[in-house]
């Protein structure tokens, strides 16, 4: 099995279920697991995807839907209206966002996603999509804000792993806990 393959086994075990296409991991964690999955701009299916940088992480997926289950959208658009630097870091994110997604078209392109981060023009839409385009590398002022909060994705044991000759989610995992996660 190459690389590849099991990069994509693996993704699909950590978002529980099939990939709508082959994608890409720029970023890994410390157990060299996926963390952040790059998504080319069609699927397989023809349809249009915006999010160019998919969360794969079961750790961070679960941190993040409880900074958004407290309110974390609202509270960072409200920090980002707050701010007018903010606001221009994230429009120039969301800018970079669509001008790269669009580079990786045909000309010819019947479809095209639109929208800056998560299909996004403006604004703040997922927490989710700002910290997996963050963690991809790029610089955005909402992820950044969210890995500051969540902190960096380490766990004791692998999120996937195999379990008599097949690649399985771990059922020995459970998310590790300290004084400075966010509960």
């Amino acid at each position: 099995m190459s690389t590849a393959e099991r990069d994509g086994d693996v993704l699909a075990l950590q978002i529980a279920r099939p990939l709508r296409a082959t994608s890409k991991v720029v970023r890994r964690c410390s157990l060299g697991l996926p963390i952040v999955a790059e998504v080319p701009p069609i699927l397989d299916t023809g349809e249009p995807f915006p999010t160019r940088y998919w969360l794969t992480c079961p750790l961070a997926h679960r941190r993040i839907a409880r900074l958004e289950a407290k309110g974390g959208v609202r509270a960072a658009q409200s920090k980002i209206d707050a701010d007018p630097e903010r606001m221009r870091a994230l429009e120039a994110a969301h800018a970079r966002y669509a001008r790269e997604r669009e580079a990786l078209l045909s000309a010819d392109a019947r479809h095209r996603p639109t929208g800056g981060v998560g299909g996004s023009s403006t604004g703040v839409k997922c927490l989710h999509a700002h910290y997996a385009d963050f963690a991809a590398g790029n610089e955005n002022p909402i992820g950044r804000d969210v890995h500051e909060a969540i902190g960096e994705p380490c766990c004791e044991l692998p999120c996937v792993t195999n379990i008599d000759g097949k690649l399985r989610r771990n059922p020995n995992w459970r998310e590790p806990t300290n004084d400075d996660d966010p509960q």
